[in-house]
């Protein structure tokens, strides 16, 4: 590499604040300094990384593509030499886990209240990820280990781990009330407008595997990015949908939903610690796992 990889680091500041002033102050450095740099990072790459103006830094299509390359670089740096420095005790110690929403919400927010109520020098970074990205950010060696919600696929040697289970039920607003108010076969429900995670979640793959195995086709109305939008989507009467039952509870209880109960069952589902079985832990992330690993429990 022929540019000074200085050059890069200023560049990774510069973009994260979009500001020069505040990229100085956390590199404890100055303004014109900075603006050196990155006049020479561009006069090196042969290209304008951003725009200047009275408010800040915007950066240029060229310099979005080259944040997307040097974000992850410096940030796996900056958390390896955090892990090394603060390998050998729990103090000052970093940890890094990718999480599923279901997961978060289910089971890891205890886990992790009490492992900072131990260990409150220790830092926690919670990557939100949908359980194929957190087994990619795994693989990369971007996270310590996951916490997701099955299907996992798991290959050597990457490690899959049942922490504990969990009951979905299918509910719907109060258009629905009718639809709750008996015991419905899954081919009753089908044609109607359904609710779910995006495609490539584990979640929309598990509930398609569920509808194909009875003979039925699984095509959501609407997809969103994140479970937590699930339920107000149900209680506005966008659809019916499968949400864990703990996660409902609430809105059932409130008479927002309606619990609607099918014949063939709803699979249940576990949450799972995935982890690199070649790849050593921190004190820190170790600590953790077992801490994950004593709290195993059945939200049924």
């Amino acid at each position: 590499m022929s540019i000074n990889f200085e050059y890069y680091k200023i560049f990774y500041y510069v973009a994260k604040y979009q500001n020069i002033s505040k990229a100085a102050k956390a590199l404890q450095n100055n303004q014109p300094n900075i603006t050196r740099v990155m006049k020479l990072l561009e006069g090196e790459l042969g290209c304008q990384l951003m725009v200047r103006s009275n408010k800040g830094v915007a950066l240029t299509e060229d310099g979005e593509r080259l944040y997307g390359y040097v974000q992850p670089a410096v940030e796996q740096l900056q958390t390896a030499e955090e892990e090394l420095t603060g390998r050998a005790k729990l103090g000052g110690g970093v940890v890094t886990i990718g999480a599923s929403e279901t997961a978060l919400h289910l089971f890891l927010f205890d886990v992790i209240h009490e492992y900072h109520e131990k260990h409150p020098d220790v830092r926690v970074r919670i990557h939100n990820y949908s359980t194929p990205q957190a087994m990619a950010a795994l693989k990369n060696a971007q996270i310590d280990f996951a916490v997701v919600t099955t299907p996992v696929k798991a290959e050597a040697p990457i490690k899959s781990k049942t922490i504990c289970n969990f009951k979905s039920i299918l509910a719907g607003g109060s258009n629905y009330m009718e639809l709750a108010s008996q015991k419905r076969s899954l081919s009753e429900v089908a044609g109607c407008s359904f609710v779910s995670l995006e495609k490539h979640t584990s979640t929309y793959d598990m509930y398609s595997r569920y509808f194909t195995e009875h003979g039925l086709e699984f095509a959501p109305d609407i997809e969103v990015a994140t479970a937590d939008l699930i339920l107000p989507m149900l209680e506005n009467n966008l659809g019916i949908g499968f949400v864990p039952e703990r996660v409902a509870a609430e809105a059932i209880k409130a008479g927002r939903i309606y619990p609607i109960e099918i014949e063939e069952g709803v699979p249940k589902r576990e949450i799972s610690l995935i982890y690199d079985t070649k790849r050593g832990l921190s004190a820190a992330a170790g600590e953790f796992r077992k801490t994950l690993m004593k709290k195993h429990i059945d939200i049924l």
